[in-house]
């Protein structure tokens, strides 16, 4: 069982910087694709970053492309989202997730993630 437990959300203003962190449980963290999605009011869960278990392969979701960068520290059993020119269409609850199968490969849908977080609130003002 993995449970995790995001943070760094907060109001920020367009333009500016925030770097998320979720925190996992579980011996297996370092072997796990770690993901980052979002969700705003009334719309779909949509994929923002994902990480293979060392790091080497990263995918970014179009809206983040250039904007976002996904890293982790298996050692801190942490994967971090680091977001940068934050604009308001950025607003969402930002959710961590963690693909139970060891060693699997990234993926931009929700259903190929079994342990997901609370969640973060991120709003962006103008």
């Amino acid at each position: 069982q993995v449970q995790l437990v995001e943070s760094g959300g907060g109001l920020v203003q367009a333009g500016d910087s925030l770097r998320l962190s979720c925190a996992a449980s579980g011996r297996a963290f370092s072997r796990f694709t770690m993901a980052w999605f979002r969700q705003a009011p009334g719309k779909e869960r949509e994929f923002v970053a994902a990480i293979s278990w060392r790091g080497l392969n990263l995918y970014y979701g179009d809206s983040v492309k250039g904007r976002a960068t996904i890293s982790r520290d298996n050692a801190k059993n942490t994967v971090y989202l680091q977001m940068n020119s934050l604009k308001p269409e950025d607003t969402a609850v930002y959710y961590c997730a963690a693909d139970g199968q060891v060693g699997g490969l990234p993926s931009r849908y929700a259903d190929e993630y079994d342990y997901w977080g609370q969640g973060t609130q991120v709003t962006v003002s103008s």
